[in-house]
């Protein structure tokens, strides 16, 4: 799996969640774009920073191959050495297991970002167009995705849009095999039969993906159009004298139709800096929508700009003032996920009071943890100038501080990042419980800032938990507040490895919360049922276990091992 961004940034570090929408960040610490989060979700891998290749990346490689030589005597150029130089990265990473085996994938799918035309485009469509040509038919399938409009005036779909891409595409020595068409409606016949013949596309390899109740239908979608058959074909896979097999989707099946059953809704309140772009908290979104149809609950998200909950703004904009505000007191559920920067952190401040003093269910991500902490140091511990280092250098009571180990110089790949193991300090604490009552788990970091460590025993005199550290005991990982019903922040991003079938533990912990299950979720033994709820993982000394369950009962246990744990509700378990 590859994703190819054609801008001149080294890595997605240092963009603008306006910009590009969220930075999504892998085990190895790779900040990477939010597609790669996409593909690991569906497709349940481990992908490393490799797998996202940039303009940046290439040129900075091409650049340092020749300082070193490599080309001596050459006259470097984009052909061939940038364009070669992306064909190699392509292929060598390609050999790189992602599935959790150790084997090399028997398909690599490279995604080419943009659109046709664009300048910045141009080495990477060359060098696609030049591999091509070099590996040979049978070995290569290009998918051409394009949008077929609707005029609403005439309520025709267009062709001619799709009809000038694929010219264009055509221009530049790519032929495509396949036609991914986007629309609102399904695509009638004679719209096909049109772009067949300008497209010089086989009927059967137009595929219509068209608008539908939730993205968990996408799967279904391409296996009734038969679109495995035409990728086997163009890619000679296809065993000779044999029917193509049908995907096994019978989970995809069950987890659309569900999300489509779902009816009651569970209202969880957004509180952030970036809450005009819905992409800025993609994953984040994605976490709470896998928890809400886990536990049979139709997510409603509730957006509110953290800058409108503060005073100002009910001086300078009352009306986003009362909106904010009574967005925020409506909701079954308060989130303040993570951030940089201190606009709108006052705001941000107001909503974990609100939610601490109303007994409301808060989870607070990265900077939504360091939150929860300055506001209980300001409301609880009375230290009114309590702030972060992040937000107010000179601080007399800073409770947030810079990590020892960051830059203060350089911005890109210079903070903690990636994979990091957290041990549980309290057994019965509810994170440990939704965990599964594990001693640690590996979570996905993105920060600069941490607690200060020096004030964690006044905090905890005070009665704020830290029940999760790192290793060395000195950094703070997990908060909680024991009386309240569900108060935890996470330094963590736990959004990062939450999948459709295998929720995040802290997100279905907040919904299951916000719903009033959570009582129920917590006492029933640990484990996930699959979506069609015939089998069953628990954790043991040896790792998790796949039994098979009927009627609530375990009757035996199946070969191989699937991730866990995970907690359980309904009869005994989750039925995602």
């Amino acid at each position: 799996m590859h994703g190819l961004d054609p801008y001149l940034n080294t890595d997605a570090g240092t963009m603008s969640p306006f910009e590009h929408g969220e930075v999504f960040v892998l085990d190895d610490g790779g900040e990477v774009d939010l597609d790669l989060g996409n593909y690991e979700r569906f497709l349940d891998i481990k992908l490393t920073r490799d797998n996202n290749i940039t303009t940046g990346k290439i040129y900075q490689s091409v650049i340092d191959k020749e300082r070193r030589g490599d080309y001596l005597g050459k006259t470097v150029q984009v052909v061939p050495h940038i364009t070669d130089e992306i064909q190699e990265w392509i292929e060598r990473v390609a050999m790189n297991p992602v599935d959790g085996t150790e084997e090399p994938a028997d398909v690599c799918v490279i995604e080419l970002g943009g659109t046709i035309g664009d300048i910045e485009s141009m080495p990477f469509i060359e060098a696609l167009g030049q591999f091509s040509y070099r590996v040979g038919p049978g070995n290569f399938c290009l998918v051409h995705v394009s949008l077929v409009p609707v005029l609403n005036v005439v309520g025709e779909q267009k062709t001619k849009p799709t009809q000038h891409s694929v010219r264009g595409l055509r221009g530049l020595g790519l032929i495509p095999d396949i036609l991914a068409c986007r629309s609102t409606q399904p695509l009638e016949e004679h719209v096909k039969v049109k772009l067949a013949q300008f497209c010089h596309v086989p009927i059967p390899n137009i595929i219509n993906l068209h608008d539908v109740t939730n993205i968990w239908h996408i799967p279904l979608l391409l296996r009734d159009q038969k679109a495995h058959e035409a990728i086997l074909k163009v890619l000679d896979l296809q065993c000779v004298g044999k029917i193509p097999r049908e995907p096994k989707l019978a989970e995809w099946t069950d987890r659309a139709s569900k999300c489509d059953k779902c009816q009651t809704p569970v209202r969880i309140a957004m509180v952030g800096k970036y809450t005009g772009l819905s992409d800025s908290y993609l994953s984040v979104l994605k976490a709470l929508l896998h928890a809400s149809v886990a536990l049979n609950r139709k997510l409603v998200v509730d957006w509110v700009p953290s800058c409108d909950l503060e005073d100002s703004t009910a001086e300078e904009t009352p009306d986003a003032y009362e909106k904010a505000w009574k967005s925020l007191k409506g909701a079954d559920g308060v989130l303040v996920p993570g951030g940089f920067g201190d606009r709108g952190v006052q705001g941000k401040i107001l909503a974990a009071k609100y939610a601490r003093e109303n007994n409301v269910p808060y989870l607070g991500i990265c900077l939504g943890m360091q939150i929860a902490v300055i506001e209980f140091a300001r409301s609880i511990m009375k230290l009114n100038g309590a702030n972060s280092t992040e937000f107010d250098p000179s601080t007399k009571t800073p409770c947030v501080i810079f990590m020892p180990e960051g830059s203060k110089t350089h911005m890109g790949a210079t903070m903690r990042l990636g994979s990091r193991r957290t041990y549980f300090q309290v057994n019965k604490c509810k994170s440990a419980k939704l965990y599964g009552n594990a001693s640690y788990v590996d979570e996905r970091h993105r920060h600069r800032y941490e607690v200060n460590p020096d004030m964690v025993p006044e905090f905890e005199k005070a009665g704020l938990s830290f029940v999760g550290r790192d290793e060395s005991g000195r950094r703070m990982e997990i908060i909680e507040l024991p009386t309240h019903r569900f108060f935890v922040g996470a330094q963590f991003h736990p959004e990062f490895k939450s999948r459709p079938g295998k929720p995040s533990p802290l997100f279905l912990g907040l919904i299951a919360a916000a719903s009033g299950q959570l009582d129920h979720l917590l006492q029933r033994p640990c484990g996930v049922f699959s979506p069609t709820g015939r089998c069953i993982c628990f954790p043991n000394a040896n790792g998790p276990q796949r039994l098979k369950v009927q009627n609530g009962r375990v009757i035996k246990q199946l070969k191989g091992l699937v991730n866990g744990p995970y907690p359980a509700t309904g009869n005994g378990a989750i039925p995602i």
